[in-house]
């Protein structure tokens, strides 16, 4: 005798045996009993949960003739003794017709259908057909059957199977009853296989079980073939470790290694961990879809906690994800799935997979540097900071630079040790010192200047906030660069420091300020006024002149409040703030009170 597989073998027979559609076998069977029987079926859901299976009951059920022979009206429950469950069982009926039609699905073949199904049953009560793959049958062929299936003979009765419910034409579904199938529990595939290891007599351990049941993914049809691989590779002894190196997973532990390495920001840990993967033989597609299920778990169990019935994991595999939710916060967690989804989409059509996977786990790492754009908002507005523990703290502008330490170490003696910064971190850093991100581009002679003004402003703190002595040292960095003129004529003007803006008014018209004050002596004071104050600083050159008009009449104009609506902009708190922390300008003012 030939060997039959498990899935094969425990197939159920009787709606009893059915597991995880109690609302499909409760409806069919109450249905039975009322003798409330439909002549059109759909039956619809995951691969491997049963539709086929239940067709095949129901078809039993239907024309079943009891253990006596002499039932004359269908039962609730298959006999399966009787010549028709047998043969049904076997796939013999003359009266059950089981098609495949993803192979038969033209018109042609639905024509002899139709006609075959005007003929009274051989021997049973109904002549029934199986529609397997259903939705695979054209239009056309549908629009053949269309008649038939909505006034069909007594005797005639149609179930279809289908996977993708929604290529059905809704003028089919809109005469059929539709039940639509659930994929099966976690542990409802865990208790089943459990079942049968024990009549196969085989050992296997609870965590071999709860991998065979996750990677059936919600299919115990797929549960079963693979307990069935797993049979003839390990024999009568399963275990954890084999079963996961058969179907491709990794252990639980090494991704919760993994999110321990993104908690810690190292880049390096994680990339060596993903090589030892990659050098172990893992596939980077699949590597990536188990991180996107324990990534959707870990988010679970930090919004409904590690007991949540919607983990439907091993218990080892809920304290993991449990303990990755601790380290990070709700919003941290939803980052990281969707990198990695995306991470995962993209892995399907690019050539190096692998590069694409380190990329994306790099991206985890960094991700956690950002700020909440809610965050930063209440921050700009002056509210209290959140409480709560925050990952990255707010970027102040350095102190010193490198050109010139604050203390430098004596002759000879062993140099301080220096923390270590990321580049990540320095190059925010030099991008929130150098004011005007052109300033890479200018001769040496200003990024000498603004070495000096840094050297300075280390030795003499208070300069910081003296307008006065930020200016001097302004117009010492001009004159180096060649600008005595401009310098001269700054000298003579007054000045004052306000936010993060250090104003020079001067005698001069607002036309000669223009001519003067081109794009590089510009970039050059802002550079060393933002160098030697500590922080970003902008210099701002305007005219004490007042306007003329009409050949000398002075024409000025206030709004009814009193001030520009240039100072009042600026004077706003929440705008101070913005300026202060992202170097922002006051670039249009549209003042709606005058309009109003």
């Amino acid at each position: 005798m030939s060997y039959q597989v498990l899935a094969r073998k425990y197939r159920p027979q009787r709606f009893s045996e059915v597991i995880g559609q109690e609302h499909v076998t409760r409806t069919l069977k109450n249905a039975i009993e009322q003798q409330r029987i439909a002549h059109g079926y759909i039956f619809s859901g995951h691969r491997g949960i049963g539709k086929t299976t239940i067709a095949r009951i129901l078809a039993m059920s239907l024309n079943c003739r009891g253990v006596d022979g002499r039932a004359d009206k269908p039962t609730p429950e298959p006999c399966g003794v009787c010549a028709s469950c047998v043969e049904v069982r076997a796939g013999s009926s003359v009266d059950v017709i089981e098609i495949d039609a993803a192979t038969n699905r033209g018109i042609d073949e639905i024509r002899e259908l139709r006609d075959a199904a005007r003929y009274r049953p051989a021997r049973d009560r109904y002549k029934i057909y199986i529609l397997d793959e259903a939705h695979q049958i054209t239009d056309a062929a549908f629009n053949a059957l269309l008649k038939t299936l909505e006034e069909p003979p007594p005797h005639i009765i149609f179930m279809m199977a289908t996977t993708q419910a929604e290529d059905i034409p809704q003028t089919i579904r809109s005469r059929c009853q539709h039940f639509s199938f659930h994929a099966v529990k976690f542990d409802e595939i865990v208790g089943q296989l459990r079942e049968i290891a024990g009549k196969e007599n085989i050992q296997a351990d609870e965590e071999a079980l709860a991998v065979l049941a996750e990677a059936g993914d919600g299919s115990m049809r797929d549960a079963l073939s693979i307990m069935d691989q797993a049979i003839a590779c390990c024999g009568a002894k399963l275990s954890g470790e084999l079963v996961r190196g058969l179907v491709g997973n990794v252990g639980s532990e090494v991704l919760e290694e993994l999110m321990g390495t993104v908690a810690r920001s190292s880049s390096d840990e994680a990339l060596r961990l993903l090589d030892r993967l990659m050098t172990e033989g893992h596939n980077p597609t699949h590597f990536a879809k188990q991180f996107v299920h324990f990534l959707r778990n870990a988010v679970v169990a930090k919004v409904a906690g590690a007991d949540s019935p919607l983990l439907q994991i091993s218990s080892d595999e809920r304290a993991r994800v449990g303990r990755v939710a601790e380290q990070f916060s709700e919003e941290d967690l939803a980052r990281f799935l969707q990198i990695m989804l995306r991470t995962f989409d993209e892995l399907g059509y690019r050539q190096e997979q692998r590069f694409h996977l380190e990329l994306g786990v790099l991206k985890l790492v960094h991700a956690q540097r950002m700020l909440p754009l809610e965050q930063i908002l209440s921050t700009a507005a002056g509210e209290a900071p959140q409480t709560g523990p925050q990952k990255t703290a707010p970027l102040q502008p350095p102190r010193s630079s490198p050109a010139a330490p604050a203390n430098p170490p004596a002759s000879g003696g062993p140099a301080p040790k220096q923390d270590y910064v990321s580049p990540f971190e320095a190059d925010r850093a030099r991008k929130v010192r150098s004011y005007d991100p052109e300033l890479s581009t200018e001769p040496q002679v200003q990024a000498q200047a603004v070495a000096t003004a840094v050297a300075v402003a280390v030795e003499e703190p208070e300069l910081q906030s003296d307008s006065g002595a930020i200016l001097g040292h302004v117009l010492t960095e001009l004159e180096k660069a060649g600008h005595k003129m401009l310098a001269s004529t700054l000298e003579s003007g007054s000045v004052s420091l306000q936010g993060n803006e250090l104003t020079v008014t001067i005698s001069r018209p607002a036309s000669v300020i223009d001519l003067m004050m081109g794009a590089e002596p510009k970039r050059l004071a802002n550079a060393a006024a933002s160098a030697v104050s500590g922080r970003q600083l902008k210099v701002n050159v305007v005219s004490g002149v007042p306007a003329t008009v009409n050949g000398g009449a002075t024409q000025i104009t206030r709004p009814p409040n009193g001030a520009s609506a240039r100072s009042r902009a600026a004077e706003d708190p929440v705008v101070q703030r913005m300026r202060e922390k992202f170097g922002a300008e006051i670039r249009t003012v549209i003042d709606h009170r005058a309009k109003n």
